[in-house]
C-alpha cells in the first residue's frame, strides 16, 4: 500500500515548494530559492498522479487531509512553532475524513 507514503511525499514536496516562494517574497531570500521550489512543486504534481485513485477529484480530496497534517508538522519542525490543541483537533478531523475517502469501500 503506497497511497499514504505517496500522499506524504506529495505534501512535503508541495509545502517545500510553496515555502521557497514564501521565503523569497516574505523572508527576503535570494531569487535562487525559486529553483528548488519549482522542482519541488513538480515532484508534488508527479507524486499526486501516482496515488491509487480512480478519479483525480477523489485523490485531491483525500490528499487535503494529509496536506493539513503535513503542514502542521512543517510548521513545528521547520518554522519552530508548535501546533496548539486546536491545530491538533482540526488536523485529526481532516485526517479521519481523508482516511474515509482513501479506505472507504467502493461499489464497482
Amino acid at each position: 500500500m503506497w497511497t499514504i507514503p505517496t500522499y506524504l511525499l506529495a505534501a512535503f514536496a508541495e509545502i517545500g515548494g510553496c515555502f521557497a516562494f514564501w521565503a523569497w517574497l516574505r523572508l527576503d531570500k535570494p531569487t535562487l530559492w525559486l529553483v528548488p521550489g519549482m522542482a519541488s512543486l513538480a515532484v508534488f504534481a508527479w507524486a499526486l498522479t501516482r496515488t491509487d485513485a480512480d478519479f483525480a477529484g477523489r485523490a485531491y480530496a483525500a490528499y487535503g487531509g494529509v496536506y493539513i497534517l503535513a503542514s502542521l508538522v512543517w510548521m513545528w519542525v521547520v518554522e519552530g512553532s508548535r501546533p496548539d490543541r486546536w491545530d491538533a483537533i482540526g488536523a485529526a478531523i481532516c485526517v479521519i475524513g481523508a482516511a474515509v475517502i482513501i479506505f472507504g469501500p467502493r461499489s464497482t
